[in-house]
């Protein structure tokens, strides 16, 4: 059975105002003259959000409290725009084409998953891209620009982007890539805790949401 997933975009006026914690899981183990040995457990990361830092007025608790109840609690995960992380290129920059390497061709292979390269050296790894904001993808073979939607088709529930007949990339041609991206997520509980009165005053209610590793 798949996991339970709505594809609505949590309200992105709170989530852009969310706090957000990377974390990342190393094993340090301390040697007998004082030095240390260090292992990567998770090559990626994974992230935590709070939603809290986000609220701006009982209105927005509304429709934390209305979303809460459309995806079951933690039952089902959902679109939530990272703050911090949901575009190909650098934060202060524009998406285009060339932004990220996603492959290269050979002829024959016609799917190719979206992904963003993250780190540098020995800590790289590529993040994969499963929830592409439709309408911000571009797409460019050996440096030209592709029709998304008719040369290549994508699915945006996946990252996949699949090159149709006379569009499959040939031999040695690098595909690159241009997109925004929501994070799959999901409220870390089953609770919600919320004070009119309390967040009136001032006092923000912690809302805890967790990134869904696919």
């Amino acid at each position: 059975m798949r996991p339970c997933f709505v594809d609505e975009s949590f309200p992105l006026g709170i989530s852009l105002g969310a706090s957000v914690r990377v974390g990342k899981r190393s094993q340090v183990t301390r040697l007998l003259n004082g030095a240390e040995t260090r292992n990567a457990i998770w090559k990626g990361t994974r992230r935590h959000f709070d939603v809290g830092t986000g609220l701006r007025s009982s209105a927005d608790l509304q429709r934390v409290l209305s979303f809460f109840e459309k995806v079951g609690g933690r039952l089902c995960g959902f679109r939530f725009r990272d703050p911090m992380d949901h575009k190909s290129c650098a934060f202060d920059a524009t998406p285009s084409a060339t932004d990220v390497t996603i492959g290269t061709g050979d002829g024959t292979t016609k799917t190719f998953q979206l992904i963003k390269q993250v780190g540098a050296a020995s800590v790289a790894w590529q993040r994969k891209i499963t929830k592409p904001v439709a309408g911000t993808v571009s797409v460019a073979v050996a440096g030209q620009l592709k029709t998304v939607g008719s040369d290549v088709l994508l699915d945006p529930l996946t990252g996949n982007l699949e090159f149709q007949t006379g569009h499959i990339p040939s031999n040695d041609q690098v595909i690159t890539a241009g997109f925004l991206f929501d994070t799959p997520t999901r409220f870390e509980n089953d609770q919600l805790e919320i004070n009119l009165l309390h967040f009136e005053a001032g006092q923000v209610p912690s809302i805890p949401l967790v990134e869904l590793l696919i």
